[in-house]
């Protein structure tokens, strides 16, 4: 038993650190410089849209680049709805990100089946607007009402109750991505595996080793026997010589 002990403790210990490592493994693209100085992973945008018209537009070098490499890649890296980019993804193994708007991102992730996740910052900064015809009345008290709504945190309440609360996939973790999941018994299997075998193996042994000594026994029982028959006729005749 101290020698099952030792080794379940050795294998529990040993799988817990590769579990862990598994578990906080970091992915190979961690920022947007990730993703443009490699050519492994393909990335793309809605073909129509805010963020397809941000790369194009774009003046600096590494949206620049990005932009580049979209345009010209084979096949395109362009989708039609972001719900092909999304199922793109999934389909891709690894080998496709999809770009667009945080908002949405950070929508998906939350939903089944909590196989997609947000790499990276924002690209850039940008908010939504509440759209009034030119030279509304509205527009100075809407515009009052939605900050108003800012700096009072509800609007950041609304969106953290509609995006994570009622999210499918958990809680959100304070913006880390790393999640511990619990060790189960089929990660130390093995470990019980070897026992049942020890034991199997164990039975064995102890069931030849019982055949051998009854079998040893009798044939010890058999020859004592034999003498005692032998020794009294010897016996006899020493007392007719006499």
């Amino acid at each position: 038993w101290w020698f099952f002990t030792l080794i379940i403790i050795s294998s529990y210990t040993a799988n817990l650190a590769a579990f862990l490592t598994v578990e906080r493994m970091v992915s190979p693209i961690e920022s947007a410089e990730d993703l443009a100085k490699q050519t492994e992973i393909a990335y793309g945008t809605l073909d129509s849209g805010s963020t397809k018209e941000f790369f194009r537009r774009s003046k600096i070098a590494l949206f620049d680049k990005m932009w580049t490499y979209m345009k010209g890649a084979e096949p395109s890296v362009f989708v039609k709805t972001t719900a092909e980019g999304v199922l793109r993804v999934r389909k891709s193994k690894g080998k496709y990100a999809y770009l667009l708007e945080s908002t949405m991102n950070e929508y998906i992730e939350q939903r089944k089946p909590c196989d997609t996740m947000k790499v990276g910052g924002n690209l850039d900064s940008k908010g939504y607007g509440i759209a009034t015809p030119k030279g509304s009345s509205l527009r100075t008290p809407v515009n009052l009402a939605v900050l108003k709504l800012s700096e009072q945190g509800v609007l950041d309440k609304l969106k953290n109750k509609w995006w994570y609360d009622k999210g499918e996939c958990g809680a959100k973790d304070s913006g880390s991505k790393e999640k511990t999941s619990a060790l189960s018994l089929s990660n130390v299997a093995g470990v019980f595996y070897i026992l049942v075998g020890g034991l199997g193996l164990a039975m064995l042994v102890a069931l030849i080793e019982f055949c051998y000594k009854s079998r040893a026994e009798a044939k010890r029982m058999k020859v004592a026997k034999n003498a005692q028959n032998i020794n009294p006729t010897s016996s006899q005749n020493s007392q007719n010589f006499a």
